[in-house]
């Protein structure tokens, strides 16, 4: 129990220390997040379960090509709030659009034998 406590705490804290440094600077808080800090720690809790180096590299994989359809949000968002939207309706709608682009790439990726 004390474990997943850890893995917890640790996962939250990255994710509570980016937002607070984007109040300061939105910048430094951007360079932090194009880190891959989620999937590094996202191995390293992986691997500690598993000791598995297949399923990290696995999940690697997947993560690079995952990737590509995630950056529909990041450019469906700021397009929304730019042309004034409310901001919760654009949050909606570039969670939405980005789960249609997941669809339809993990659809295309199946097409063609890359993605299970």
């Amino acid at each position: 129990m004390s474990y997943y406590l850890i893995k917890l705490i640790t996962t939250a804290l990255v994710v509570v220390v980016v937002s607070e440094i984007a109040k300061k600077s939105t910048f430094i808080a951007a360079v932090i997040i194009s880190i891959p800090l989620t999937s590094l720690l996202a191995f390293i809790w992986l691997y500690v379960d598993t000791k598995d180096y297949q399923k990290v590299i696995d999940l690697s994989y997947g993560t690079i090509l995952l990737s590509i359809p995630s950056f529909a949000f990041l450019i469906i968002l700021p397009i929304l709030l730019k042309f004034k939207y409310d901001f919760l309706f654009s949050i909606i709608i570039s969670i939405a659009g980005t789960a249609f682009i997941y669809l339809i790439f993990t659809f295309l990726l199946k097409k063609i034998g890359i993605f299970i």
